[in-house]
Protein backbone atom coordinates (compact mmCIF):
# COMPACT_ATOMS: atom_id res chain seq x y z
CA UNK A 1 0.00 0.00 0.00
CA UNK A 2 1.88 3.57 -0.90
CA UNK A 3 1.67 5.39 1.90
CA UNK A 4 -0.62 8.76 2.08
CA UNK A 5 1.79 12.36 1.29
CA UNK A 6 0.58 14.79 4.18
CA UNK A 7 -0.66 17.95 2.12
CA UNK A 8 1.39 21.32 2.86
CA UNK A 9 -0.71 24.51 3.59
CA UNK A 10 1.78 27.25 2.63
CA UNK A 11 1.03 30.41 4.86
CA UNK A 12 2.70 34.32 3.28
CA UNK A 13 1.69 36.94 5.85
CA UNK A 14 4.45 40.27 5.93
CA UNK A 15 2.47 40.47 9.19
CA UNK A 16 4.82 38.69 11.15
CA UNK A 17 3.55 38.59 14.39
CA UNK A 18 0.18 36.86 13.34
CA UNK A 19 2.14 34.88 10.60
CA UNK A 20 4.04 33.41 13.89
CA UNK A 21 0.80 32.92 15.86
CA UNK A 22 -0.92 30.98 13.47
CA UNK A 23 1.86 29.03 12.72
CA UNK A 24 2.15 27.58 16.51
CA UNK A 25 -1.41 27.89 16.49
CA UNK A 26 -1.75 25.49 14.07
CA UNK A 27 1.34 23.23 15.41
CA UNK A 28 -0.20 22.15 18.61
CA UNK A 29 -3.14 20.95 16.63
CA UNK A 30 -2.06 16.92 15.95
CA UNK A 31 -5.29 16.77 14.33
CA UNK A 32 -5.14 18.92 10.95
CA UNK A 33 -4.32 17.22 7.59
CA UNK A 34 -1.43 19.15 6.63
CA UNK A 35 1.78 20.47 7.41
CA UNK A 36 2.40 24.59 7.19
CA UNK A 37 5.38 26.61 5.95
CA UNK A 38 5.34 30.18 6.76
CA UNK A 39 6.70 32.99 4.89
CA UNK A 40 6.89 36.28 5.79
CA UNK A 41 8.51 37.42 2.66
CA UNK A 42 6.71 37.09 -0.68
CA UNK A 43 9.41 37.26 -2.98
CA UNK A 44 11.16 34.35 -0.89
CA UNK A 45 8.27 32.38 -1.48
CA UNK A 46 8.35 33.03 -5.27
CA UNK A 47 11.56 31.58 -5.58
CA UNK A 48 11.50 28.82 -3.32
CA UNK A 49 10.19 25.38 -5.13
CA UNK A 50 7.84 24.86 -1.78
CA UNK A 51 5.56 22.41 -2.40
CA UNK A 52 2.10 24.15 -2.45
CA UNK A 53 -1.36 22.12 -1.27
CA UNK A 54 -2.80 25.14 -0.27
CA UNK A 55 -1.55 28.61 -0.37
CA UNK A 56 -2.75 30.83 2.50
CA UNK A 57 -1.83 34.42 1.64
CA UNK A 58 -2.66 37.48 3.41
CA UNK A 59 -4.65 40.24 1.51
CA UNK A 60 -1.57 42.88 1.50
CA UNK A 61 1.12 39.97 1.03
CA UNK A 62 -0.84 38.90 -2.51
CA UNK A 63 0.97 39.12 -5.62
CA UNK A 64 0.05 38.14 -9.33
CA UNK A 65 3.32 36.60 -10.05
CA UNK A 66 1.50 33.68 -7.11
CA UNK A 67 -0.98 32.46 -9.40
CA UNK A 68 1.80 31.19 -11.56
CA UNK A 69 3.02 29.03 -7.95
CA UNK A 70 2.03 24.73 -8.38
CA UNK A 71 -0.61 25.54 -5.90
CA UNK A 72 -3.89 23.36 -5.28
CA UNK A 73 -5.84 26.05 -4.61
CA UNK A 74 -5.30 29.92 -3.59
CA UNK A 75 -7.03 31.39 -0.41
CA UNK A 76 -6.97 35.16 0.28
CA UNK A 77 -7.05 36.12 4.08
CA UNK A 78 -9.16 39.46 3.74
CA UNK A 79 -7.87 41.91 5.69
CA UNK A 80 -10.16 44.96 4.07
CA UNK A 81 -13.67 43.62 4.22
CA UNK A 82 -13.54 44.29 0.10
CA UNK A 83 -13.80 41.02 -1.93
CA UNK A 84 -11.59 42.63 -5.61
CA UNK A 85 -11.65 39.15 -7.01
CA UNK A 86 -14.91 36.66 -7.01
CA UNK A 87 -12.79 34.21 -8.26
CA UNK A 88 -10.28 33.53 -5.58
CA UNK A 89 -11.80 32.24 -2.17
CA UNK A 90 -11.63 34.49 0.76
CA UNK A 91 -11.17 34.08 4.36
CA UNK A 92 -12.00 37.11 7.18
CA UNK A 93 -8.20 37.35 8.50
CA UNK A 94 -9.53 38.81 11.88
CA UNK A 95 -11.97 36.06 13.00
CA UNK A 96 -10.79 33.70 15.80
CA UNK A 97 -7.94 30.97 14.52
CA UNK A 98 -10.44 28.53 15.47
CA UNK A 99 -12.82 29.57 12.89
CA UNK A 100 -10.01 30.06 10.41
CA UNK A 101 -9.14 26.53 10.42
CA UNK A 102 -12.83 25.61 9.83
CA UNK A 103 -13.23 27.29 6.95
CA UNK A 104 -9.55 25.85 5.31
CA UNK A 105 -10.74 22.42 6.79
CA UNK A 106 -13.54 22.84 4.67
CA UNK A 107 -11.91 24.28 1.91
CA UNK A 108 -9.57 20.93 2.10
CA UNK A 109 -12.55 19.23 2.10
CA UNK A 110 -13.15 20.10 -1.85
CA UNK A 111 -9.89 19.66 -2.72
CA UNK A 112 -7.66 17.32 -1.38
CA UNK A 113 -9.13 13.62 -1.87
CA UNK A 114 -5.96 11.84 0.37
CA UNK A 115 -6.69 10.19 3.68
CA UNK A 116 -7.70 11.84 6.74
CA UNK A 117 -4.48 11.07 8.73
CA UNK A 118 -6.66 10.39 11.90
CA UNK A 119 -8.51 7.51 10.14
CA UNK A 120 -7.32 4.19 12.04
CA UNK A 121 -5.06 6.47 14.65
CA UNK A 122 -5.73 3.41 16.88
CA UNK A 123 -7.59 2.73 20.32
CA UNK A 124 -11.06 1.57 20.26
CA UNK A 125 -13.80 4.25 21.23
CA UNK A 126 -16.29 3.69 24.24
CA UNK A 127 -19.56 4.81 24.00
CA UNK A 128 -20.98 6.26 26.98
CA UNK A 129 -24.61 7.12 27.08
CA UNK A 130 -26.45 9.23 29.22
CA UNK A 131 -30.90 8.88 29.63
CA UNK A 132 -33.80 8.68 31.89
CA UNK A 133 -36.97 9.06 31.73
CA UNK A 134 -37.17 11.94 34.52
CA UNK A 135 -37.07 15.04 33.08
CA UNK A 136 -35.26 18.03 34.54
CA UNK A 137 -33.47 15.60 36.12
CA UNK A 138 -29.69 17.56 35.41
CA UNK A 139 -29.25 15.30 32.71
CA UNK A 140 -26.74 17.32 30.66
CA UNK A 141 -24.93 18.93 33.28
CA UNK A 142 -24.40 15.79 34.82
CA UNK A 143 -22.78 14.41 31.33
CA UNK A 144 -21.33 17.55 30.96
CA UNK A 145 -18.86 17.53 33.46
CA UNK A 146 -18.17 13.74 33.00
CA UNK A 147 -17.29 15.13 29.59
CA UNK A 148 -14.98 17.92 30.51
CA UNK A 149 -13.36 15.88 33.32
CA UNK A 150 -12.45 12.64 30.68
CA UNK A 151 -11.50 15.10 28.22
CA UNK A 152 -8.19 16.36 30.16
CA UNK A 153 -7.00 12.64 29.22
CA UNK A 154 -8.99 11.16 27.58
CA UNK A 155 -9.74 12.38 23.58
CA UNK A 156 -13.61 12.76 24.58
CA UNK A 157 -16.50 14.13 21.95
CA UNK A 158 -19.93 14.83 23.58
CA UNK A 159 -23.04 15.10 21.44
CA UNK A 160 -26.67 16.20 22.64
CA UNK A 161 -29.92 14.79 20.85
CA UNK A 162 -32.73 16.55 22.91
CA UNK A 163 -35.28 18.06 21.14
CA UNK A 164 -35.00 21.79 22.97
CA UNK A 165 -31.32 22.51 24.18
CA UNK A 166 -31.51 23.90 27.38
CA UNK A 167 -27.85 25.53 27.37
CA UNK A 168 -27.58 28.43 24.61
CA UNK A 169 -23.90 28.29 25.32
CA UNK A 170 -24.30 24.62 23.37
CA UNK A 171 -26.58 25.71 20.91
CA UNK A 172 -25.68 26.95 17.06
CA UNK A 173 -26.17 30.19 15.74
CA UNK A 174 -27.83 30.34 11.72
CA UNK A 175 -24.39 30.27 10.56
CA UNK A 176 -22.78 27.43 12.59
CA UNK A 177 -23.51 23.92 11.20
CA UNK A 178 -24.88 21.38 13.27
CA UNK A 179 -25.16 18.28 14.05
CA UNK A 180 -28.05 18.18 11.07
CA UNK A 181 -25.23 19.07 8.84
CA UNK A 182 -22.73 16.71 9.51
CA UNK A 183 -25.41 13.59 9.50
CA UNK A 184 -26.00 14.95 5.38
CA UNK A 185 -22.16 13.17 4.82
CA UNK A 186 -22.78 9.90 6.44
CA UNK A 187 -22.69 8.66 2.79
CA UNK A 188 -19.68 10.24 1.75
CA UNK A 189 -16.15 8.34 1.79
CA UNK A 190 -14.68 8.19 5.23
CA UNK A 191 -12.16 11.09 4.71
CA UNK A 192 -14.84 13.54 3.87
CA UNK A 193 -16.82 12.61 6.67
CA UNK A 194 -13.96 12.58 9.00
CA UNK A 195 -12.80 16.13 7.65
CA UNK A 196 -16.26 17.51 7.26
CA UNK A 197 -16.70 16.06 11.39
CA UNK A 198 -13.14 18.16 12.21
CA UNK A 199 -14.70 21.70 10.54
CA UNK A 200 -17.70 21.69 12.91
CA UNK A 201 -16.07 20.39 15.90
CA UNK A 202 -16.19 23.09 18.86
CA UNK A 203 -14.33 23.06 21.81
CA UNK A 204 -14.82 23.35 25.43
CA UNK A 205 -11.60 23.62 27.46
CA UNK A 206 -9.94 20.42 25.58
CA UNK A 207 -13.77 18.59 25.33
CA UNK A 208 -14.80 18.56 21.82
CA UNK A 209 -18.40 18.53 20.58
CA UNK A 210 -20.64 19.01 17.53
CA UNK A 211 -23.05 21.84 17.99
CA UNK A 212 -26.94 20.34 18.97
CA UNK A 213 -29.49 20.47 15.88
CA UNK A 214 -31.24 23.81 15.42
CA UNK A 215 -34.24 22.61 14.76
CA UNK A 216 -35.40 19.39 17.31
CA UNK A 217 -37.87 17.99 15.39
CA UNK A 218 -34.98 17.31 12.83
CA UNK A 219 -34.57 14.37 15.17
CA UNK A 220 -37.17 12.69 14.54
CA UNK A 221 -36.90 11.89 11.21
CA UNK A 222 -33.30 10.19 11.29
CA UNK A 223 -33.81 6.31 11.23
CA UNK A 224 -32.35 4.05 13.06
CA UNK A 225 -30.07 2.76 10.29
CA UNK A 226 -28.50 6.09 9.98
CA UNK A 227 -27.77 6.59 13.63
CA UNK A 228 -26.25 3.23 13.49
CA UNK A 229 -24.63 4.46 10.55
CA UNK A 230 -23.24 7.42 12.03
CA UNK A 231 -21.69 5.82 15.11
CA UNK A 232 -20.26 3.21 12.95
CA UNK A 233 -17.98 6.16 11.10
CA UNK A 234 -17.32 7.48 14.48
CA UNK A 235 -15.78 4.54 15.91
CA UNK A 236 -13.70 4.03 12.80
CA UNK A 237 -12.55 6.97 12.34
CA UNK A 238 -10.38 5.78 15.65
CA UNK A 239 -9.93 9.89 16.60
CA UNK A 240 -11.73 9.23 19.92
CA UNK A 241 -11.22 7.43 23.56
CA UNK A 242 -14.87 8.14 24.10
CA UNK A 243 -18.14 9.41 22.37
CA UNK A 244 -21.09 10.81 25.08
CA UNK A 245 -24.23 10.35 24.15
CA UNK A 246 -26.76 12.79 26.11
CA UNK A 247 -29.83 10.82 24.66
CA UNK A 248 -33.74 11.58 24.67
CA UNK A 249 -36.80 10.03 23.68
CA UNK A 250 -36.38 12.23 20.65
CA UNK A 251 -34.45 9.59 18.83
CA UNK A 252 -36.07 6.32 16.50
CA UNK A 253 -34.07 3.39 17.95
CA UNK A 254 -33.68 4.10 21.52
CA UNK A 255 -32.95 1.15 22.96
CA UNK A 256 -30.91 0.16 20.14
CA UNK A 257 -28.65 3.39 20.85
CA UNK A 258 -28.37 2.20 24.31
CA UNK A 259 -27.19 -1.26 23.42
CA UNK A 260 -24.18 0.13 21.83
CA UNK A 261 -23.11 2.10 24.97
CA UNK A 262 -20.83 0.12 27.44
CA UNK A 263 -21.56 2.12 30.28
CA UNK A 264 -25.43 4.15 30.82
CA UNK A 265 -25.83 6.44 33.63
CA UNK A 266 -29.37 7.20 34.66
CA UNK A 267 -30.62 9.86 37.07
CA UNK A 268 -33.43 8.88 39.65
CA UNK A 269 -35.15 10.83 41.59
CA UNK A 270 -36.98 9.88 44.82
CA UNK A 271 -40.55 11.64 44.05
CA UNK A 272 -43.37 9.65 43.32
CA UNK A 273 -43.39 10.39 39.80
CA UNK A 274 -40.34 9.70 39.07
CA UNK A 275 -40.32 6.67 40.89
CA UNK A 276 -43.09 5.73 38.73
CA UNK A 277 -41.32 7.29 35.17
CA UNK A 278 -38.27 4.77 36.03
CA UNK A 279 -40.39 1.95 36.96
CA UNK A 280 -42.34 2.20 33.57
CA UNK A 281 -38.86 2.47 31.47
CA UNK A 282 -37.53 -0.49 32.74
CA UNK A 283 -40.27 -2.85 32.41
CA UNK A 284 -40.18 -2.05 28.72
CA UNK A 285 -36.66 -2.71 28.36
CA UNK A 286 -37.84 -5.88 29.34
CA UNK A 287 -40.55 -6.15 27.37
CA UNK A 288 -38.29 -5.80 24.34
CA UNK A 289 -35.69 -8.00 25.25
CA UNK A 290 -33.24 -4.85 26.39
CA UNK A 291 -31.94 -6.93 29.82
CA UNK A 292 -28.08 -5.83 28.54
CA UNK A 293 -28.87 -2.02 28.76
CA UNK A 294 -30.16 -2.52 32.25
CA UNK A 295 -26.82 -4.43 32.98
CA UNK A 296 -24.94 -1.84 31.75
CA UNK A 297 -27.05 0.98 33.35
CA UNK A 298 -25.42 2.95 36.73
CA UNK A 299 -28.91 4.25 38.65
CA UNK A 300 -27.39 7.92 39.70
CA UNK A 301 -28.85 9.51 42.37
CA UNK A 302 -27.31 12.95 42.67
CA UNK A 303 -26.21 14.93 45.64
CA UNK A 304 -28.58 18.17 46.69
CA UNK A 305 -26.95 20.95 44.16
CA UNK A 306 -27.05 24.13 45.79
CA UNK A 307 -26.36 25.94 42.48
CA UNK A 308 -24.49 24.98 39.28
CA UNK A 309 -21.98 26.92 37.81
CA UNK A 310 -22.65 29.85 35.72
CA UNK A 311 -20.87 28.62 32.59
CA UNK A 312 -20.54 25.20 31.32
CA UNK A 313 -16.57 25.33 31.69
CA UNK A 314 -16.69 25.57 35.45
CA UNK A 315 -19.25 22.05 35.96
CA UNK A 316 -15.69 20.60 36.80
CA UNK A 317 -16.04 22.02 40.32
CA UNK A 318 -18.46 22.18 42.51
CA UNK A 319 -20.94 19.27 44.24
CA UNK A 320 -21.96 17.87 40.89
CA UNK A 321 -18.35 17.50 40.10
CA UNK A 322 -17.21 15.71 43.50
CA UNK A 323 -19.78 13.28 42.34
CA UNK A 324 -18.96 12.71 38.95
CA UNK A 325 -14.97 11.97 39.54
CA UNK A 326 -16.52 9.21 41.91
CA UNK A 327 -18.27 7.76 38.59
CA UNK A 328 -15.16 8.52 36.51
CA UNK A 329 -13.10 6.51 38.63
CA UNK A 330 -15.07 3.46 38.28
CA UNK A 331 -15.40 3.44 34.83
CA UNK A 332 -12.00 3.63 34.24
CA UNK A 333 -10.42 2.20 36.85
CA UNK A 334 -8.48 4.37 37.80
CA UNK A 335 -7.68 5.89 40.84
CA UNK A 336 -5.91 9.01 40.00
CA UNK A 337 -9.70 10.52 38.91
CA UNK A 338 -9.77 10.81 43.06
CA UNK A 339 -6.40 12.79 43.57
CA UNK A 340 -7.26 16.35 44.31
CA UNK A 341 -4.12 17.08 42.15
CA UNK A 342 -6.16 16.00 39.51
CA UNK A 343 -9.14 18.22 40.12
CA UNK A 344 -9.25 22.30 39.12
CA UNK A 345 -8.43 24.73 42.26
Amino acid sequence: MNEVQEAVLVLCDMETEYAQLMTEFMNKRDDLPWSIRTYTDPELLMQSEQKVDILLVAESSYREEMKELSTGRMVILNESGIVRDEAMIHVNKYQSADNVIRELLAIYLEIVQKVFPRIGAGGSTIFIGFYSPVRRCLQTPFAMTMSQILARNKRTLYLNFEYFIGDPELQADQQTRDLADLLYFLGAEQDKFAVRLQSMVKQIGSLDYVPPMKVGQNLLSITIDEWMTFFRQLQNLGTYEYVILDLSESMQGLFEILRICERIYTIVTQDRFGSYKLSQYEQLLEMCSCEDVLEKTRKCSLPKIKQLPVAIQYYTRGELADYVWQQISELTGENKYHGNDEREN
